[in-house]
């Protein structure tokens, strides 16, 4: 009974949802957490425009990438899955839904993405 008590607390689905101000606009950022990995929304309105999936591999020490759906000239979430599942060992599903009007937003939104990984690493 005790294990399969154990094994029901690693299987609990979590979410967890910040905010943040960068460059004069609200960036919300969504994780659901999972078993093996994660799933992270960025965006400033509600769309699911693409999602790109990454996992590690020990055939190649630069996670496997895929995107699932959106566009494939854009090449954000695929970079940003990738970089975050090396970072955290797990499967990483990622939804990047901000216009590149700036290049500088994406370094700092994942610079904003790794700040709270180190703040909050239960919820990734």
């Amino acid at each position: 009974m005790a294990a399969t008590e154990t094994r029901a607390a690693h299987d609990v689905i979590t979410i967890h949802n910040f905010s943040e101000k960068i460059l004069e606009q609200i960036v919300h950022f969504h994780v659901t957490k999972f078993s093996g990995g994660f799933f992270l929304w960025v965006g400033a309105t509600p769309v699911l425009s693409n999602l790109a999936v990454s996992m590690s591999s020990r055939y190649d020490p630069m996670p496997l990438s895929t995107l699932v759906m959106g566009d494939p000239s854009d090449t954000t979430p695929n970079s940003l899955s990738q970089r975050l599942a090396k970072k955290t060992k797990k499967q990483v599903f990622v939804s990047y839904n901000l216009p590149m009007t700036d290049s500088n937003i994406s370094l700092l939104v994942e610079n904003r993405i790794k700040k709270e990984l180190e703040l909050h690493p239960q919820h990734f």
